[in-house]
């Protein structure tokens, strides 16, 4: 089975985006569950133009299953990306600093795509990492929502491969100890424990699809 992982780099606002950090460390993990997988990684600039040339050619390899992250900071759990919008924000450039001209991903297309990946049981398998986790109906206006968008386009209908973004929130490399905060991000290990718990959920979803 082959799996494409993705996330993003620095964009204005992040100067160490997490998901880049966090799709490399996952590559790595070892668990008897991902023994056999073959699992490829890519981080994107964090721009329209890198996963409008970048993307396609990821695909064509025909991985099995394409798990996505990027960051949300203002969010405080990790989100299960439900569908992409046919939206993109006309206001904020990308690390480019290219703006889109219009509000519409697609003119004349549907106002969202849903995502085709079994949302309860990754939620379920992200809250066993006693990460906090919810479903997400938005994936926001920028370069992610952009990117979920594009690669449902891309895989078109039918069961594969299976495509998931995720959200997560800012996160902490290390722990702090001597301030103690209300709301403190959570910690990356726990975060990177919650995505490997992800991948292997959608790769047992995987492979039930192959055998029914």
């Amino acid at each position: 089975m082959r799996v494409l992982i993705l996330g993003f780099g620095p964009f204005p606002g992040a100067p160490r985006n997490p998901s880049a950090v966090l799709v490399k460390r996952l590559a790595r993990r070892r668990r008897p569950a991902l023994a056999a997988i073959i699992r490829t990684t890519h981080v994107f600039a964090t721009a329209y133009a890198a996963v409008d040339s970048e993307l396609p050619k990821l695909l064509a390899d025909k991985p099995d299953i394409v798990l996505m992250f990027g960051l949300a900071a203002r969010r405080r759990q990790l989100c299960i990306e439900t569908q992409a919008r046919n939206a993109r924000s006309i206001l904020f450039p990308d690390v480019r600093g290219y703006r889109p001209a219009r509000g519409v991903i697609a003119l004349g297309e549907e106002a969202a795509r849903r995502g085709n990946a079994p949302f309860a049981r990754l939620l379920a398998a992200a809250r066993g990492s006693r990460m906090p986790a919810r479903a997400s109906r938005d994936a926001g206006r920028y370069v992610c929502n952009y990117s979920y968008w594009r690669a449902l386009a891309l895989a078109g209908r039918g069961s594969s491969p299976l495509v998931q973004f995720i959200h997560i929130p800012r996160v902490r490399f290390e722990p702090r100890r001597k301030r103690k905060h209300k709301h403190r991000a959570p910690t990356f290990g726990i975060v990177l424990a919650a995505a490997e718990n992800v991948l292997i959920a959608m790769i047992a979803a995987r492979r039930q699809q192959e055998h029914r």
